[in-house]
């Protein structure tokens, strides 16, 4: 059937068709997402700690470096001769005292008593519409509205206490000697170490962490 087999319409028939205005394309959304977050945190963490040390550190350190690279009837020698008498004699009392006494009160207020911050009477509730036949064209596509409220108390009292008494002694005696690419080259490394280490430790080393906490939630 072609156009021209199409009967016309009439005067009445086009009275009685009706249409509905799209809204303009710059106004209209595909997506619509509204999120409400309501975060209430309580907080509470005292923290109390005590460290003590008595330490004594003695670290004689001798070295030596000597190479020949790409060298030709080249001689390397590195020597490092060391004496060390260490005499190390701690004679103390390490204490670490930590006391902590924390009153947490994060309970709610008991039913009767009002917020002097919120409002006295309640907000009117929003008027709604009956939705219409072109309201499907005239909103969005997608609507999406999360409301997300959270009431979080997190009390932790933390104490502690480190004491600690130590003698540390570390000689360390090093020779290095290289020959690269050389012929007929000699590399001799030498590391003489003689140590004599006393070490004498007499002392009390003593934490004490004292806690009293009172947490109400």
């Amino acid at each position: 059937m072609s156009e021209a087999d199409l009967p016309p319409i009439s005067a009445e028939e086009l009275a009685a068709e009706g249409g509905t205005a799209l809204p303009d394309k710059e106004v209209m959304s595909l997506l619509d997402l509204n999120a409400d977050l309501n975060l209430a945190l309580d907080v509470a963490a005292p923290i109390d700690l005590g460290v003590a040390a008595n330490a004594n550190v003695a670290a004689p350190i001798n070295g030596a470096v000597g190479a020949n690279i790409l060298s030709v009837g080249s001689a390397d020698a590195a020597v490092a001769h060391q004496g060390v008498n260490i005499d190390q004699d701690l004679s103390g009392t390490a204490v670490a005292h930590a006391p902590q006494h924390s009153t947490i009160d994060q309970t709610t207020p008991t039913a009767g008593t009002t917020d002097p911050t919120a409002s006295s009477t309640a907000p009117a509730p929003a008027p709604t519409t009956a939705p219409t036949s072109s309201s499907a064209l005239s909103g969005d596509l997608l609507n999406i509205d999360v409301n997300a409220a959270a009431d979080a108390k997190l009390a932790a009292p933390i104490d502690g206490a480190v004491a600690a008494n130590a003698n540390v002694a570390a000689p360390i005696d090093a020779s290095v000697s290289a020959n690269v690419g050389s012929v007929g080259s000699e590399a001799t490394a030498i590391a003489d170490q003689q140590g004599s280490i006393v070490q004498h430790l007499t002392g009390t080393a003593q934490a004490t962490a004292d806690q009293t906490s009172q947490i109400q939630q």
